[in-house]
């Protein structure tokens, strides 16, 4: 058991270093030393290293609470943090305390971890898998995570591995000066982005993001979300956000009309990512983005054509729904070929917001799309100027500044 789990660990790092996640020895060493299995007891223990999340809490309705999170974000993340030995370190967010002892294993004997959640039962199961692994550089606390921990602060990193739609004040106030954040924001409707925080003369100005999606943080900063299924079958099912107004009702039977499909010129190589397309549609579209998560029998009945396997991004306007698909170019000279962004329009006035979206997606084609992204927490308010992309998410402290340089 203990050479198998051995074995697999080594494995898996290996292929996240050869890939470019594991960047630094730090990173790195911490992650051959901790033993995953230890913190996913009754898991069996190829998939506690195998590289995807292994959800391990759910509420009332179904829906996952707390997870192990997939090995690359959290490689990714910690890379993102950039810990130091000797520093004090937060977590927002306990989850069964793998990431907390990480963490603990980076800062060494003369560091320390606090790792904060609102769930009792989370806290007192990471807690025993601490013990198991012999960590114990790490304090585990039950609090809601938006409270932060001001007994522990000023903190020299905080890190939030649950997905927020604003940063709580209390993290930011807890952070000693030239001090890191990084936090999974949840910027609008589906798009979400790793962020790296910190402090300049007017406010939080980011050093880099990853896109990256986390069990929302629970409690006072609750951020839960809510399925819509469009189908009978519910093999076709939107995931809506707090921020976004759909009808479920209204929605009865919008795949069984008429299908209106728009090709909009705007063509990507095979395996780019889509992301900051897909942002700027969240931000630029009156209802933003929602994934629409499509199982293969609803392919197969013909009732969609998504643009990936799994789904598409979609947008809704009462009774109307669109969303993206995708279609390859002629194979060129040199055996490669492009592939095409469409749009597919269901409802009484689906081609109109087809013809939206698609209008949206050409914009940011021609404008924006070498543009690089920075998001900005400010002090003071910054005003909207969507003519030179700089667009404004709202929020009830911190506003979200999403620039478009």
């Amino acid at each position: 058991m203990l050479r198998k789990a051995s074995d697999l660990r080594t494995g898996l790092i290996d292929r996240l270093r050869d890939e470019g996640i594991i960047r630094t020895p730090a990173v790195e060493v911490a992650m051959r030393r901790t033993p995953r299995h230890l913190f996913l007891p009754g898991v069996p223990v190829r998939q506690a290293y195998a590289d995807e999340t292994v959800y391990t809490k759910t509420d009332a309705h179904g829906t996952s609470i707390s997870a192990a999170s997939q090995p690359r974000i959290v490689a990714m993340m910690l890379e993102q943090l950039a810990v130091r030995p000797g520093q004090r370190v937060m977590e927002a967010g306990t989850g069964t305390g793998y990431n907390a002892a990480l963490l603990a294993a980076i800062v060494g004997d003369t560091g320390r971890v606090v790792t904060i959640d609102v769930d009792e039962d989370v806290v007192e199961e990471a807690r025993k898998h601490l013990a198991a692994a012999g960590v114990t550089n790490v304090d585990v606390v039950h609090v809601d995570a938006a409270l932060g921990y001001v007994k522990g602060a000023p903190y020299d990193r905080i890190i939030a591995t649950v997905g927020a739609h604003e940063t709580p004040t209390a993290w930011l106030e807890q952070l000693s000066a030239g001090g890191r954040l990084v936090v999974p924001l949840r910027l609008r409707g589906a798009a979400s982005r790793s962020i790296i925080f910190e402090r300049y003369e007017g406010g939080w100005c980011d050093q880099g993001s990853e896109p990256a999606v986390f069990v929302p943080l629970c409690g006072i900063g609750d951020n839960a979300r809510r399925l819509v299924s469009l189908t009978p079958e519910q093999d076709v099912v939107l995931q809506v956000h707090n921020d976004q107004d759909v009808d479920a009702a209204g929605l009865t039977g919008v795949l069984e009309t008429e299908r209106r499909k728009i090709w909009t010129d705007v063509f990507f190589p095979p395996m780019v990512t889509h992301e900051w397309m897909d942002l700027w549609l969240a931000c630029r579209l009156d209802n933003a983005i929602m994934r629409m998560t499509v199982q293969p029998t609803a392919v197969e009945r013909g009732v969609v054509a998504p643009m990936f396997r799994w789904g598409a991004m979609a947008t809704t306007r009462s009774a109307d729904l669109a969303y993206l698909t995708t279609r390859p170019t002629p194979t060129r000279p040199d055996g490669s070929r492009l592939y095409e962004v469409g749009v597919i329009g269901h409802g009484p006035t689906g081609r109109d917001l087809a013809h939206h979206v698609s209008d949206e997606i050409r914009t940011w084609n021609a404008t924006y799309r070498a543009r690089s992204v920075r998001f900005e927490v400010a002090d003071a308010p910054i005003k909207a100027d969507p003519s030179v992309g700089r667009l404004l998410l709202t929020r009830p402290h911190h506003p979200i500044t999403d620039s478009w340089q």
